[in-house]
This record gives C-alpha cells, sequence and structure tokens, in this order.
C-alpha cells in the first residue's frame, strides 16, 4: 500500500522454493516489461529500486512517500507512454 501511495505499483507473487502455500505470497514482481517499454534503462530500474527499498525501510514515512512520489512524476514525465499525442 505505501508504495502505492508513491505511485509504485507493484503486485504480491509467489517465490520459488518458498515453504509457505502459493496463497500466501512471499515476493513482490515488478512490472519490468512496463518500465522497459516507457524507455527506462538500467539507471532508471536502481533508481526506483532505491526508492523501493528506501520506502520498505520507512513504511510509516509520509514525507518521505510525498517525496519519492514527486521524484516518480518527474521520472515518469521524461518517459511517456505515449511519446506523440494520439489523434
Amino acid at each position: 500500500k505505501q508504495l502505492g501511495l508513491a505511485n509504485i505499483t507493484l503486485n504480491k507473487n509467489s517465490v520459488p522454493n518458498d515453504p509457505n502455500s502459493p496463497f500466501v505470497t512471499g515476493g513482490l514482481r515488478i512490472g519490468s516489461p512496463a518500465m522497459t517499454t516507457r524507455g527506462f534503462m538500467e539507471d532508471e530500474a536502481k533508481v526506483v529500486a532505491n526508492w523501493i527499498c528506501d520506502i520498505l525501510d520507512d513504511v510509516e514515512n509520509s514525507s518521505l512517500i510525498a517525496e519519492i512520489k514527486t521524484k516518480a512524476e518527474k521520472l515518469c514525465a521524461k518517459f511517456p507512454v505515449y511519446a506523440k499525442p494520439v489523434s
């Protein structure tokens, strides 16, 4: 939920060799195809990964989440889904 507040969308997935049931997810899935479709490269992926870690390290820090949300919006503005207006 906290990552979503920062405009970072993930979903929960099972992890290979996880001893828990597949219905008890233990991992996060990052939509790397969505990132590369936007034109993100390794540097941008590292930035997003660091934001994820920063939020997970301090999930109650609403000012950090707001700061990362602003940064995420600015990063996405540099890499629009549609570079040209759709007519």
